[in-house]
């Protein structure tokens, strides 16, 4: 996997919380430790537009879902989401 090196200035006091952090939880790096940041906030947008989706879906419908119904329409909204990835 290809990567690019990018520039992020941060505040010192920000700095040492995420260096506290970073030897707390025994990350290898700051890097690492961003980089995880990251994907997890990669993954609750991905959640979240998810659940807007089944939202929409659910509210789109002029009947009352039962459970089965509600169940597909989880799977169709992740789906959608695996391919966004």
């Amino acid at each position: 996997m290809a990567t690019e090196t990018i520039t992020l200035r941060l505040e010192n006091r920000f700095l040492k919380s995420i260096d506290s952090i970073v030897k707390k939880a025994g990350y290898q790096s700051r890097t690492e430790f961003i980089r995880n940041a990251l994907r997890e906030k990669i993954e609750n947008f991905k959640l979240k537009e998810a659940m807007i989706e089944i939202s929409r879906i659910k509210g789109a419908s002029d009947k009352k879902t039962d459970d089965e119904k509600l169940e597909q329409l989880r799977e169709k909204a992740f789906e959608k989401l695996d391919k966004l990835k």
